[in-house]
């Protein structure tokens, strides 16, 4: 069942330009929410065609060791899930993108999943991806409460995924998949797995949604490599590691535009 439609347009707008999706991933709060806005504006900018905003948790058991810094950081100034609905509501003046919360199922848990996804919806999110909730374990609360605000259940699957978990994921899921290119964290690496596209292939062959690939993309090179054979490539340590390295410098903005452009501009399969 499909939420409001954002997500899948954006994947049908990049496939009909014979191109993968670009999908940054920033983590909300780090090092603020202002500042936050202000990158999001950028990748919009630069060609983002669904944005991914992390929800700061104290223990993020995915992500490696750049995410759970910038993790570290928003949470010690202060962001909240609450505070990143208020961003999201503020940025949808100006940023048509789609955005998915790239969550751990804590603080939904904590803020309530009814009461999440009613104010989710209402500030203008589009999908929720929680990293630790399997559809299986969805289905009682939090799948009837994003459906019933038209938000995408974005879920993720790996290459140890069996065939009953596909399955689940394609029943419950909708928008797009995320497809984990490494068992693992998040974070840079040198190279792609070498049995990958054969992988992705074989996934979008069972799967009616669009598929996008992350853990592990941070350059051109292989946003091109993954934009050969996925709908969507999702590039998020890189980008997390460039705004804090440049964050005390006053061009930081548009260095990072220019950084996020190059990498959407390597989506493109022509």
């Amino acid at each position: 069942m499909s939420g409001r439609g954002a997500l899948a347009a954006a994947f049908a707008a990049a496939r009909r330009e014979d191109r993968a999706a670009f999908v940054p991933f920033l983590m909300a709060g780090d090092p603020t929410l202002e500042r936050t806005g202000e990158l999001v504006g950028a990748l919009a900018g630069a060609g983002a065609d669904v944005i991914e905003l992390g929800v700061p948790f104290s223990d993020p058991i995915a992500d490696g060791p750049v995410n759970q810094a910038a993790a570290e950081r928003a949470l010690a100034a202060g962001t909240r899930l609450a505070g990143i609905l208020e961003l999201v509501s503020r940025i949808r003046r100006r940023v048509e993108a789609p955005i998915v919360l790239f969550s751990y199922f804590n603080p939904i848990l904590r803020y309530g999943p009814a009461r999440f996804a009613e104010h989710a919806s209402a500030s203008g999110v589009d999908g929720l991806l929680c990293v630790d909730l399997p559809p299986e374990e969805a289905a009682a609360e939090v799948l009837p409460a994003l459906r019933a605000q038209r938000l995408d259940p974005v879920f993720l699957l790996a290459p140890t995924s069996t065939r009953e978990r596909v399955r689940a994921v394609a029943r419950a899921g909708s928008g797009f998949v995320y497809y984990v290119s490494r068992t693992g964290v998040t974070g840079e690496r040198a190279a792609l797995p070498a049995g990958l596209a054969s992988e992705v292939r074989a996934l979008r062959r069972a799967l009616d949604l669009p598929v996008a690939v992350g853990f592990g993309l941070s350059t051109p090179e292989q946003v091109a490599a993954v934009a050969r054979v996925a709908d969507g490539a999702v590039v998020g340590s890189a980008l997390v590691r460039f705004a804090a390295e440049h964050a005390g410098e006053p061009d930081l903005l548009p260095l990072f535009a220019r950084r996020a452009a190059r990498l959407a501009a390597a989506t493109r399969r022509g």
